[in-house]
């Protein structure tokens, strides 16, 4: 019953946490919308194997990590620039896309695997996420920590973050594929004023954290 419970309270958190539009999302649309299914899988694969150290060491170490102020402060202020810079790239990238393809071959050279690994040690915005969630199920009682139950619901969230990245990726492809004008503006103008949207929403959240 607690393994039970374990692997379905992970699987709800990680699901429901990778439902919002990230650039883990984007990313992933990124790469099915210019390769195809398996390096889309290899892409989350990729993804989940950072998340599981990310997720497995703030586990065991969640109340000494929240008590790391000056650490939680550079991981937010540092989240903020990140926003910024991916705005930057998509919109740059996008404008020079029809013009050289030399870009594209180099961007999809590279392994899934490896994209997927890169983009999230990249994602510092995990830290605090899973630093909250964590401590509260813990203290919450949602959980039962144990050698085996800690990977047990390691396995829920790794598996709700699969999925969860995948169903936003495939509902994108389709909205995208459907409206011409959407997929003609997403990269070069809705995804870049997402990010630029997510860092002002960041640096409230910082404004309010810290001053």
């Amino acid at each position: 019953m607690k393994a039970l419970k374990n692997i379905f309270v992970g699987f709800v958190v990680s699901f429901l946490g990778s439902l919002p539009l990230g650039y883990l999302n984007v990313i992933g649309l990124e790469v099915y919308s210019r390769t195809n299914m398996d390096n889309l899988i290899l892409y989350l694969l990729g993804v989940i194997t950072i998340e599981a150290i990310v997720i497995y060491c703030t586990l065991l170490f969640a109340d000494k990590l929240s008590r790391k102020k000056k650490l939680m402060k550079f991981i937010d202020f540092f989240s903020i620039i990140f926003m910024l810079v991916l705005a930057y790239i998509f919109h740059s990238q996008s404008k020079s896309e029809g013009s050289s393809e030399d870009q594209v071959s180099e961007y999809i050279a590279y392994s899934g695997y490896l994209i997927g690994i890169i983009f999230s040690c990249l994602n510092f915005m995990q830290i605090p996420f899973w630093l909250g969630w964590n401590v509260y199920v813990v203290n919450a009682k949602y959980i039962t920590l144990g050698k085996k139950l800690n990977l047990i619901y390691l396995a829920g969230t790794l598996i709700g973050s699969f999925c969860g990245i995948l169903t936003v990726v495939m509902v994108l492809n389709m909205v995208s594929e459907g409206t011409g004008t959407l997929s003609k503006y997403l990269m070069s103008h809705i995804i870049p004023l997402f990010f630029v949207g997510m860092a002002i929403y960041q640096s409230y959240k910082f404004y309010k954290k810290y001053f």
